[in-house]
């Protein structure tokens, strides 16, 4: 385990590496000039170029970009050009505020996921798998936003139960800050929920076709014990792959269900930088979120080498 581990953190290294020059040469090709942004529109050609030649931009892009990884490596990334203050207080605060989304979503998600989905597979063509497929296709139909404005309508408008949108810190209170979580947490878990359950029914169907699994009723196992220490475990590999892929999603990916309910989380923040064409901040928050992927998805090898020593053996040779 402990060879495969350190295998899986040479590939995310590298991985990284390739991802911070990928970010960097991107963002380098976006229209639109750093310099004559920060000068403003009607600034005289000897300003702009004096502002180029003060941030570094005449350079050559290697020179830039060294400069620009030294000091992600020294834990400085950089200076917002459009808040005026340094980068890393402002990305480190709207991450943890997208990982308070993205863990409780996914906690609800692999509890309620995994377990409609062993239902359904076990009573396989029986009312609750019809209720869980139902149910399923409607949350994969429905786009994200139709739940987000839905429950805004129901629980915020009608009832007036819950906040609409913003965020409260928890120094405000644990109540007020929890109350502004609900919505977009429910709105997170009824947009991946569906596919859990499908995907996780999908393969306790296989599994519980195999021989193995018939064996272990031919001996005379409880079936609590066939499903869960038998079946299960194997089932549940391709749902490890989609809950990783989902948790580097939420992170990044959910500009949509931030800005309709008003959350300053870091895809919000993303695309606040991309509007204002605040370079660094685009940079800064985009590699964050592309080693948030990476990570999730070097826990998921992990997981899988975790729940079957088979993987673990064969890619550890590899």
């Amino acid at each position: 385990m402990f060879l495969f581990t350190l295998t899986r953190l040479v590939y995310l290294g590298v991985v990284l590496v390739v991802m911070s020059i990928l970010v960097f040469l991107i963002t380098q090709a976006m229209p639109g000039d750093v310099a004559h942004l920060i000068a403003g529109q009607f600034a005289s050609k000897e300003v702009v170029e004096a502002i180029s030649i003060k941030l570094g931009l005449d350079q050559p892009l290697i020179v830039q970009y060294g400069r620009w990884a030294a000091g992600i490596l020294h834990g400085d990334l950089g200076r917002s050009l459009t808040l005026e203050q340094a980068i890393a207080p402002i990305v480190i605060e709207a991450l943890i505020r997208s990982l308070v989304l993205a863990v409780s979503a996914l906690f609800i998600v692999a509890v309620l996921g995994i377990g409609l989905g062993v239902l359904a597979a076990v009573r396989r063509g029986k009312l609750s798998d019809q209720m869980v497929s139902g149910i399923s296709y409607i949350g994969i139909a429905v786009p994200d936003f139709f739940w987000a404005i839905l429950l805004i309508l129901v629980f915020g408008s009608y009832l007036q139960l819950l906040p609409t949108g913003g965020y409260a810190p928890i120094s405000d209170g644990f109540l007020a800050w929890a109350k502004h979580l609900i919505l977009p947490v429910i709105t997170l878990v009824l947009m991946m929920l569906a596919r859990v359950a499908r995907l996780t029914r999908s393969s306790m169907i296989d599994v519980l076709q195999t021989n193995y699994v018939k064996y272990a009723r031919a001996k005379g196992m409880p079936e609590r014990v066939v499903i869960f220490r038998h079946a299960l475990k194997n089932a549940l590999l391709p749902t490890i792959t989609v809950l990783a892929i989902n948790f580097g999603w939420i992170l990044g990916g959910v500009v949509v269900i931030e800005t309709v309910f008003s959350y300053p989380g870091l895809g919000r923040l993303l695309l606040f930088a991309i509007q204002r064409h605040d370079l660094p901040l685009i940079q800064a928050t985009i590699l964050l979120v592309s080693t948030a992927y990476c990570l999730a998805n070097l826990v998921a090898d992990l997981l899988y080498a975790f729940v079957n020593p088979k993987i673990r053996h064969s890619m550890s040779n590899n």
